[in-house]
């Protein structure tokens, strides 16, 4: 089990929301790479610098009605199944 990043450090996360979010929403999302994913899932991948900027990902989440399927933090941004380097 790889260890978990602490509370002021930089991290490659991966949040999987229900249904396809447009590519605008990108920016919003602070700059995250979003990739339409065949089960009719979002997965947005990216760096987060801290556990704030993650809890505000996760508010956007919220407040966008999206449904938060998982949050996974990834050691590499390519180690994520099936994702683009």
């Amino acid at each position: 089990m790889s260890p978990r990043p602490g509370l002021h450090e930089t991290a490659h996360y991966q949040l999987r929301v229900g249904g396809h979010l447009d590519e605008h929403w990108a920016s919003w999302f602070g700059g995250l790479t979003l990739i339409h994913d065949d089960d009719g899932t979002t997965t947005l991948h990216g760096v987060v610098t801290d556990q704030a900027e993650l809890h505000g990902l996760l508010a956007k989440v919220r407040d966008l009605g999206a449904t938060l399927i998982s949050v996974r933090v990834t050691d590499v941004p390519d180690e994520a199944d099936g994702l683009p380097a």
